[in-house]
């Protein structure tokens, strides 16, 4: 008799995210990872075997997402390991990761980490905590040398992301909700790094990895967190998706998840086109030419004037689709106006028929 079919799938998807990890690891060269164990990443068929790390929050998502990975790894010749982030949000959160990271182990998962972190204030608290669990992550990573991260966000997750970017009306890549492989965040990684992040659940619902749980007998810990209403995310989910199943009828979750896919393979296309079209509106001296972008498509010209702002310096994630408008109006818009002000200390302003953009 087989396993579970809760636990069959969540199996499979982890299984399809480690044989595309492999395939990675054969297609490109060691790259350098840390100056810790395991600072190269061995391609296959090399010496020590590669390392996925999962990160686990003790989530009924995360804890099915380890099981599964402590399952399937050794069939495939990988080292599984976990890494558990302490917020230092909540009293008694040290203990909590312990016990996180003692049940990893129990798992079968080595090498396993509790790493404490600092939350700062920059972007609200969801947001600071999130950058400072990629930071930490991301250390572990290159100090332990791991191929790769899997996180543990479920198709639940990407519909409630979908909807976030549509109330921010921040265009189609907000739309696009989270990739199944990214290097962060910020989207940009050092070379190598690019494919760190995996999201083996994106197709799974949440109740299938809480049932997942249940039948392997699996505790979990429901973060607090995720039920109070001062958390946007937190009223999105137990508030605003009900309320929209509701009005418009079960499936709702489903379709965002398609709407996410449809809106990242167009996303991906015009931001292929607007990398190729950097290069034909700039000057020799390498200045954009306001000329130029103005016979550009909107949503091409918005891209590239987003690839510039970045490259001088503001933060992608702190730029938003407003920003992007004002700079924007420097070329569509131009009556003499003066510099905009961006994140990043970055400014833009229009000089003799060409766009400056620069850190002040």
């Amino acid at each position: 008799m087989g396993p579970h079919p809760a636990v069959a799938a969540i199996r499979l998807a982890v299984r399809r995210v480690l044989h595309d990890v492999l395939t990675d690891l054969a297609e490109r060269p060691a790259v350098p990872g840390g100056a810790g164990r395991g600072a190269l990443l061995p391609a296959p068929g090399g010496g020590t075997p590669p390392l996925v790390l999962v990160a686990c929050s003790g989530g009924a998502d995360s804890m099915a997402l380890a099981s599964a990975l402590a399952f399937e790894a050794p069939k495939l010749g990988i080292r599984a390991g976990g890494v558990t982030i302490d917020h230092g949000l909540q009293p008694g959160s040290d203990l909590r990761a312990a016990e996180v990271a003692t049940r990893m182990a129990a798992l079968g998962l080595d090498p396993v980490e509790a790493v404490t972190v600092r939350v700062g204030r920059e972007g609200g608290p969801e947001a600071a905590a999130r950058d400072a669990r990629y930071a930490a992550l991301d250390e572990a990573a290159n100090r332990l040398g791991a191929a790769a991260v899997l996180l543990g966000h479920t198709r639940d997750d990407q519909a409630e992301t979908v909807l976030l970017g549509l109330a921010r009306g921040s265009g189609i890549r907000s739309l696009s909700g989270m990739p199944e492989v990214s290097a962060g965040p910020g989207g940009h990684g050092a070379p190598g790094r690019t494919h760190r992040y995996r999201r083996p659940f994106l197709q799974v619902d949440r109740q299938t990895a809480r049932k997942a749980c249940m039948v392997q007998s699996l505790p979990v810990w429901d973060d607090p967190h995720n039920i109070d209403p001062a958390y946007t995310r937190s009223r999105l989910r137990h508030e605003g998706l009900p309320a929209l199943e509701k009005a418009l009828g079960k499936g709702v979750v489903e379709a965002l998840a398609r709407t996410a896919q449809l809106s990242r393979d167009d996303a991906d296309a015009l931001d292929a086109w607007a990398a190729e079209a950097e290069a034909g509106v700039r000057d020799d001296d390498g200045r954009l030419e306001c000329a130029k972008l103005y016979a550009l498509p909107p949503a091409v010209r918005r891209r590239v004037l987003r690839r510039a702002v970045v490259a001088a310096g503001s933060p992608a994630g702190s730029l938003f689709a407003r920003h992007i408008e004002e700079v924007d109006r420097l070329i569509t818009g131009w009556r003499g106006q003066g510099a905009i002000n961006l994140p990043g200390r970055v400014e833009a302003r229009r000089q003799g028929g060409r766009l400056v953009i620069r850190q002040g």
